[in-house]
């Protein structure tokens, strides 16, 4: 038996990370419910605090007993490390084992300092095994991943509505969840000066992309978007006067080059001439299928398509934001995420310092 003065988490504190790992903790919590349900009586104390010492009291063939400052955990029972220093007195002999036992007694039958717990640690334990269904554990993962920016994401405080974003075709033709990322992607864009867009193939990383655009071309940034060859037309189409172009009211201006035009000296690209073009003058660059920069390796024979990215756009002329566009920002390596997010703090470690990065 244990009176405790602090609060004792079931699933345990930071020290036993280890046995969490496990994921035996299901298991041991219906185990124990059992066990404590046909074999032991739980009291608490009524006033937190009122006892200062814990008492384990083994009845055995010559009892043996403990007083001291361990906890009924597995720091306190040696089971895993910790940083607290206890102190603890073991006793052998039946006058001290007797006279604890008595002092524990006369706490444990007084029904002014105890009450009954038995049923409130046995709901307790059961909210450890019990089944949940699959909607519930999505929705209450989506919450602990999403809780502290629930709060940030305030729309009229992110979005200029005097730009008259919200009175523009690709606006109206977004669902619902891509308004939520739009708005997310441009308050980490304000915040932090880049954002990467990873949802899925099929889930309307372009048109996302467009209202975010739209959103920067009504406040009179010059905006770039650099894609594969093989994406060209899904960009050009909507700065042009054509059929089938579903925005066309919208009237973009934004510029579209290839990733292979990174590295080339001259030349057009599209009515660009690749010459003269002043890289270091875009507000926001779009990179589609960001994936594409996830390798950083210099090239003894020149400049690479990274360098130039970084040097003539990112770091010369104005200050540029960033939005990157990926289903697959990372391939094998934490190192690909790396050298994408460094686009966003221009290659400098410290960048994000003051957010605690």
């Amino acid at each position: 038996s244990e009176f405790d003065t602090l609060p004792i988490h079931l699933t345990g504190d930071m020290f036993e990370t280890r046995l969490r790992n496990q994921l035996t903790q299901a298991k041991i919590a219906r185990e124990c419910a059992q066990w404590l349900d046909k074999k032991s009586d739980i009291y608490r104390i009524k006033q937190p605090g009122a006892v200062g010492q814990t008492l384990f009291h083994l009845e055995q063939q010559s009892p043996f007993a403990i007083q001291g400052s361990s906890h009924f955990t597995t720091a306190g029972l040696g089971y895993s490390e910790s940083s607290h220093f206890a102190m603890n007195m073991g006793f052998g002999d039946t006058e001290n084992t007797r006279g604890l036992l008595q002092w524990f007694d006369s706490i444990w039958n007084s029904p002014n300092a105890v009450e009954d717990a038995k049923q409130t640690l046995l709901h307790q334990l059961q909210t450890l095994y019990r089944d949940y269904s699959p909607q519930f554990i999505y929705f209450l993962t989506l919450y602990n991943i999403f809780k502290d920016f629930i709060e940030d994401i305030d729309e009229e405080k992110i979005i200029r509505s005097k730009t008259g974003v919200k009175d523009t075709a690709v606006w109206n033709k977004l669902y619902r969840f891509q308004r939520d990322g739009v708005i997310g992607a441009i308050d980490k864009l304000e915040r932090y000066n880049g954002c990467i867009i990873a949802d899925s193939v099929g889930l309307g990383k372009t048109f996302e992309a467009l209202a975010i655009i739209k959103y920067y071309e009504l406040r009179n940034d010059r905006v770039l978007v650099l894609c594969p060859k093989k994406l060209r037309e899904n960009w050009t189409l909507y700065t042009v006067n054509d059929k089938r172009n579903l925005l066309v009211a919208d009237r973009f201006n934004y510029d579209v080059l290839n990733h292979t035009d990174l590295t080339r000296e001259g030349g057009f690209s599209g009515e660009i001439n690749l010459e003269t073009l002043n890289w270091g003058n875009y507000d926001l660059v779009v990179i589609d299928e960001s994936h594409n920069f996830r390798n950083n390796n210099p090239r003894k024979d020149g400049k690479t398509r990274y360098s130039q990215m970084m040097q003539a756009i990112i770091r010369a002329g104005v200050k540029t934001k960033v939005l990157m566009l990926s289903a697959t920002p990372v391939n094998n390596r934490m190192n690909d995420l790396k050298n994408q997010v460094a686009f966003i703090t221009e290659g400098r470690d410290d960048a994000l310092a003051d957010h605690g990065l």
